[in-house]
């Protein structure tokens, strides 16, 4: 039976780029080999079924942790080669499932797969935690700003306070702006490392239109450099480029 990790992908508020990281960090690991399945925790706000092209699907995480399904029949194959388990878009499906359930649901994952990626949903209210706790580990996103840095601390306390792991940060969209918090001060401010920095690039957004992850549409680009580095380094090797990890 295959060893199983569960990484949450959390963070102190919406819009710091979660779900992007999530799905990147996925699609470049399994594009390293690894055997991964991304899942979207986010029950209220589901946004991974979105970023791939909201496909009619006929199982969710709302079905598996209602007890209708086994989770295992909820994994979708994406054309871009990554392995999702998607969350309803359906408000019906929204109401009335229960929080505590999900960590039941996600132990049906293990042995099935090496990682399992739970893209949480933003902030830090039940259903995130509910992820969080279903979690071996933590990866929290913030943007270089004072804002979500805070918002981070929360969400580190959070994790911690259950006796979960944090074993670092990502700062996504680097402009490289003068006012932006740099690395340094961000792992003084967390008490974390920073082991990923994605630059801020147009081509998210065009991956966004194509309903594929960056790393596939735009495997050259600055960003998809940066999901590639943070996926060799989590794999414990060095990204060396055109090469992969080392």
């Amino acid at each position: 039976m295959k060893m199983t990790k569960f990484i949450a992908i959390a963070s102190g508020k919406g819009g710091v780029g979660k779900t992007t990281t999530a799905l990147n960090l996925g699609t470049a690991l399994s594009n390293f080999g690894k055997d991964v399945v991304i899942v979207d925790a986010n029950l209220s706000t589901p946004n991974i079924s979105l970023h791939l092209g909201s496909p009619k699907l006929g199982a969710t995480l709302n079905d598996s942790m209602r007890g209708r399904i086994d989770i295992k029949d909820a994994v979708y194959l994406h054309p871009s080669g990554v392995r999702v388990i998607p969350s309803s878009i359906s408000m019906d499906d929204m109401e009335g499932v229960n929080h505590n359930s999900m960590h039941e649901t996600l132990l049906g994952l293990v042995g099935a797969t090496e990682l399992v990626l739970l893209d949480t949903a933003g902030g830090i209210g039940e259903e995130t935690r509910a992820a969080i706790r279903s979690a071996d580990e933590v990866i929290v996103v913030v943007n270089p700003e004072m804002l979500s840095v805070a918002d981070a601390m929360k969400t580190i306390k959070i994790s911690e306070d259950r006796g979960i792991k944090v074993s670092g940060v990502v700062i996504n969209r680097v402009k490289g702006d003068k006012f932006e918090i740099s690395k340094k001060n961000i792992e003084a401010l967390l008490d974390k490392p920073v082991i990923g920095m994605i630059p801020e690039d147009n081509s998210v957004l065009r991956s966004l239109a194509l309903k594929h992850p960056v790393v596939y549409t735009h495997p050259d680009s600055s960003a998809s450099i940066g999901f590639k580095k943070l996926a060799a380094k989590i794999m414990g090797q060095e990204y060396v480029e055109k090469l992969g990890p080392k």
